[in-house]
């Protein structure tokens, strides 16, 4: 059986992506915050 991806709005991205890149907290932390895996919040941190 399948599970449906969760599709963010941009403005929660930009929000994650704002937090990783203040570098305050680890990005586990910040998974563990935001319910995100914490290799998307890399993904985003090096592109931006």
């Amino acid at each position: 059986m399948s599970t449906m991806r969760t599709k963010h709005a941009p403005s929660f991205k930009a929000k994650v992506a704002l937090e990783a890149y203040k570098e305050e907290k680890t990005s586990s932390e910040l998974a563990g915050l935001y319910q995100v895996h914490p290799g998307l919040i890399e993904t985003g941190r090096r592109c931006s």
